[in-house]
């Protein structure tokens, strides 16, 4: 894994807690449709994770529901019953977790933890995007290094 860092998150009321430990094996900006119409937003910074790296640390039996993607049964998302919010998923093709950034841990001054080390590398699923983003990033129709990096 790398380094020894752990990372925390969670959803917005605290009924549903993780820890990450080490670097991601990706980190990205995420412009697939599945992320957008799942997490109603243009894209989302995602972290994946191996499966060994991913722990819960609060997971409440009635606190949580999990979602099978109908058209890809192996990804199943876990949501806080409580608050709503999308906490991980959990891809068993691959056996590995992914969280979102938005969901990492924060010091006081509201920046997210651990961020220098965590941040996006690329635009993933960049051709579904909804908004065109201008910044030093590659660009790629699917995931980072595994597929067409566009030229932008």
């Amino acid at each position: 894994m790398g380094e020894d860092i752990e990372t925390n998150g969670g959803c917005y009321c605290g009924q549903l807690r993780y820890t990450v430990k080490g670097l991601p094996l990706l980190s990205a900006y995420c412009h697939c449709t599945l992320c957008q119409r799942l997490n109603a937003a243009a894209f989302i910074h995602t972290l994946h994770f191996a499966n060994s790296a991913f722990a819960w640390t609060r997971f409440e039996g009635g606190e949580v529901r999990i979602y099978e993607v109908a058209d890809k049964p192996w990804k199943k998302r876990h949501r806080c019953a409580n608050c709503g919010c999308t906490v991980a998923s959990y891809n068993a093709k691959k056996d590995e977790w992914s969280v979102w950034g938005a969901q990492l841990d924060r010091d006081n001054a509201g920046k997210r933890m651990n961020l220098e080390k965590l941040k996006p590398t690329a635009h993933t699923f960049y051709e579904t995007r909804m908004v065109d983003i201008v910044d030093d990033l590659g660009k790629w129709d699917g995931y980072e290094g595994l597929s067409n990096r566009l030229p932008m």
